[in-house]
């Protein structure tokens, strides 16, 4: 693909194909698609063994030149999952089964209707089927980032192209100089969205500018993306990996670099796979490698695969690791600007940051304005988890309130629950109370109250969590990441975690939350990288918000969750207790005594408080407390 005009020509052909795909269009070559999620979760739920079944079925029914089968990226809900997608008429199958399929095949994609019964419940309504875009779960969002996933087969170059894919690099080398890029990036106001909130276009003209004799620069992309729970870089290489091929060549020309690296974690095989293959493609069709669209500018891209270490986030870690180093920070300045990968200027930005680009590039500044907030600009993608009904993935303009992406976009709290707090930013974040739901989220309203944005995990929190309990999650998570390197961080984050310990298990005082808090300030103070700057959030936050609950721990030696087992207590109620036996024989630990049909009574001595007798008894006799 040497050529723009055979650029041109391979998106003619494919984007009728993929424009069935998007609600309506005509296909010159099958009457429907059948779009299944080949993304992580879908496929640890069987979504794999569903297109198989497909493939069988299809063949039985002589279906196989009219229905294409599509292995897609994330749909988003992954709840709902294996999710199974038949277009042109958009009709959503979720929590697909392997004996469905048959059904489904003789019905629906022969014979046109759908198997109203295996479809996602709220896109039935009466004998009218919901448009998915019409859904509490989707409506609200707005897909820049995900735009692709979930439509195109991540491992065709082709389609990539027939949704749009490379116009923006064949706009930049033929038309745009790298300051025109670089402006237009500063002037659309993309923040990184890797946590810190960094002007990309900033860090690109520092880039261009510092060094300008520099003999090579380099172009990296932070894909290990380490924060509990957090998946939205994971679920981007999966779903649309050649997006950010073309952005990293846009970099690559803004900046004057000829060499990019893309650092992701090993964990990510299905993401890692498909990265491979597609800058195998690029490399093919001249995408990659040298005299790019005949122009002079040639640029060329690795992996680097990482260990799973959480430093590694922090760039000049990350750097380190990619020159085969131990990932430890670095002292900055120098920033990475100037001296950073093998001591070359370097721009780093991870993948959503990147995944922005070339539709900022094609649709123009005016666009991307349009969307967020005044210091905000664009959308954001959070990997929506914890106590919330609809898990999964969520892309939201900037400002949308927490209350909606909770409430409306995750369909509340299940099982009745209360929300408690949300968590944002990962180890380096906070947690949010509920006065603060009705904050619209963005970079600086979530620092305001204690958070901070993160690389876009949102952990929800219902009544039964305790907060000092979750707080001791999150420093036993950064004790074990942390490189060592520094002494705040090595040792401080240590202390803090103990004396969280101390609290949790009845034995901490009110001179303890005065020493934690007094840590937590010197750490953000002495760290040498963000790792240990941010350490002390879940924990400051906490004390913030939910003091009582810390002082409960501590003074009535009480924990109001019921979560902290040492401060547990199991009892039955003797009004309630019919003498069954039942909890007695489960218990593991013989701590439950009585006779038949006699109330019956726990040796808190030897109970273990494993909530076995709780879970057995089938009169409500056995409270904890």
């Amino acid at each position: 693909m040497k050529t723009f005009e055979e650029l041109k020509a391979v998106r003619e052909q494919y984007e009728k194909e993929v424009a069935l795909r998007t609600h309506g269009g005509a296909s010159s070559q099958y009457e429907r698609h059948v779009l299944v999620c080949g993304g992580t979760g879908c496929t640890s739920s069987g979504s794999m063994k569903v297109i198989e079944e497909l493939e069988k079925q299809l063949a039985a029914q002589g279906l196989t030149d009219k229905v294409q089968i599509v292995k897609t990226g994330c749909f988003g809900l992954c709840a709902k999952g294996p999710i199974m997608i038949v277009y042109p008429e958009g009709s959503f199958y979720s929590m697909v089964k392997v004996e469905e399929i048959e059904r489904i095949v003789a019905e629906h994609l022969k014979n046109g209707n759908p198997v109203r019964e295996f479809l996602y419940e709220e896109t039935v309504q009466g004998d009218e089927l919901k448009a998915l875009d019409d859904t509490a779960f989707y409506a609200k969002q707005h897909r820049v980032a995900l735009r692709n996933c979930g439509v195109i087969n991540p491992e065709c170059i082709n389609e990539y192209i027939g949704r749009g894919g490379y116009e923006a690099l064949a706009k930049v080398v033929s038309s745009m100089t790298q300051d025109e890029v670089i402006q237009t990036i500063l002037d659309s106001g993309l923040r990184g969205r890797g946590g810190g909130g960094f002007p990309t276009g900033l860090k690109w003209r520092l880039a261009k500018n510092l060094v300008p004799d520099a003999d090579i620069k380099y172009v990296c992309c932070n894909a290990d993306e380490g924060d509990p729970g957090a998946f939205m870089d994971r679920s981007i290489l999966e779903g649309d990996p050649h997006v950010l091929i073309e952005a990293m060549a846009i970099a690559g020309y803004a900046i004057g670099a000829s060499q990019g690296y893309v650092y992701v974690r090993a964990e990510y095989p299905i993401a890692v796979e498909r990265l491979r293959i597609a800058i195998e493609q690029a490399r093919e069709n001249g995408l990659l490698g040298k005299n790019i669209f005949g122009s002079d500018f040639s640029f060329d891209m690795d992996l680097r695969l990482g260990a799973g270490a959480f430093v590694c986030g922090e760039e000049t870690a990350l750097m380190t690791s990619i020159e085969g180093n131990r990932g430890e920070p670095r002292p900055r300045p120098p920033f990475p600007a100037e001296k950073g990968l093998y001591n070359k200027p370097t721009i780093l930005n991870n993948v959503e940051t990147y995944a922005n680009i070339p539709q900022i590039i094609i649709n123009g500044v005016d666009w991307f304005t349009s969307m967020g907030t005044e210091k905000s600009k664009g959308t954001k993608v959070f990997a929506l988890g914890g106590k919330i009904t609809n898990t999964g993935l969520v892309e939201v303009p900037m400002g949308t309130t927490l209350r909606e992406v909770i409430e409306e976009i995750g369909g509340g709290i299940p099982n009745g629950k209360t929300f408690k707090a949300a968590q944002t930013g990962g180890p380096s974040g906070g947690c949010i109370p509920p006065e603060h739901l009705d904050i619209p989220i963005d970079y600086d309203n979530l620092i305001s109250i204690g958070s901070m944005m993160g690389s876009g995990g949102l952990i929800v929190m219902d009544e039964d969590n305790c907060m000092v309990d979750i707080a001791k999650f999150f420093l036993e998570f950064t004790v074990d990441e942390s490189c060592g390197k520094c002494s705040p961080c090595r040792i401080g984050t240590k202390r803090m975690y103990e004396i969280l310990d101390k609290i949790t298990k009845g034995q901490g005082t009110l001179e303890d939350i005065d020493k934690l808090e007094e840590l937590c300030n010197h750490i953000k103070a002495n760290s040498l990288c963000g790792l240990g700057q941010t350490a002390p959030n879940p924990v400051l936050s906490t004390l913030r918000y939910f003091r009582d609950e810390y002082i409960a721990h501590v003074v009535e030696k009480r924990c109001p969750a019921g979560v902290c087992k040492d401060l547990l207590q199991y009892t039955i109620i003797e009004d309630k207790c019919k003498g069954c036996t039942a909890c007695a024989r489960k218990c593991p630990a013989n701590a439950i005594a009585g006779a038949v049909k006699q109330p019956h009574v726990i040796d808190q001595t030897k109970c273990i408080k494993c909530g076995a007798c709780i879970d057995t008894c089938k009169f409500g006799a056995i409270i904890k407390k």
